[in-house]
């Protein structure tokens, strides 16, 4: 092979990788208000082929002087949408609607990300593929609703502004039981427990 040639191919290769790295970042997402409440950095996570539910992430601040709870209404990608805690009982991560909704306090900031509080997107319509937004609608006790845009992640991207993944939350079939919690690598990935 030519000096040219090897050159090129590398030029090409190098490429190519950075176009991969730069496809798995979100695209930066814009903040939106309503009321006392700012929503920042919102994001979700690519979904594989075939899964029924997603996570979307974001962060809630109250700047008001009353609390205010969130529930998630609508999204353009799922049938439905929940915000979920999660718990662990016995080395088994468990995952539940918040019911009643998320409050947030007067001055407090909650971030939902992997591993923690998340929006669930429950029923796909379609995958999350990398570089795409889901819509979806929040209803805020007294701020009001908000339609907010979440900016698709490749599969196991880090959050916006974090070092590494830090887990991997992977789900499909009918997402009706346990989540268990294993190890993977620097993070954690959670499979259905069935």
């Amino acid at each position: 092979m030519s000096k040219f040639n090897s050159k090129h191919l590398c030029a090409v290769g190098a490429a190519a990788l950075l176009s991969a790295q730069i496809a798995s970042l979100p695209a930066r997402a814009a903040d939106f208000n309503v009321g006392s409440i700012r929503i920042s950095q919102p994001w979700s996570r690519a979904t594989p082929k075939g899964a029924s539910a997603g996570a979307a992430y974001m962060t809630i601040t109250n700047n008001g002087s009353a609390p205010d709870r969130v529930n998630c209404v609508s999204s353009d990608a799922s049938a439905e949408c929940q915000i979920h805690t999660m718990t662990l009982d016995n080395g088994v991560m468990k995952m539940r609607p918040v019911e009643a909704g998320l409050e947030v306090l007067p001055g407090q900031t909650v971030t939902l990300k992997p591993g923690g509080l998340h929006m669930m997107l429950l029923n796909l319509k379609h995958p999350l593929d990398p570089g795409s937004t889901v819509k979806a609608t929040l209803k805020f006790d007294h701020a009001g609703t908000v339609d907010v845009e979440y900016p698709v992640a490749a599969i196991g991207a880090p959050a916006p502004g974090a070092a590494d993944a830090g887990g991997s939350m992977m789900m499909g079939g009918d997402h009706s039981g346990g989540m268990m919690m294993a190890p993977s690598g620097g993070g954690a990935m959670m499979q259905q427990k069935k």
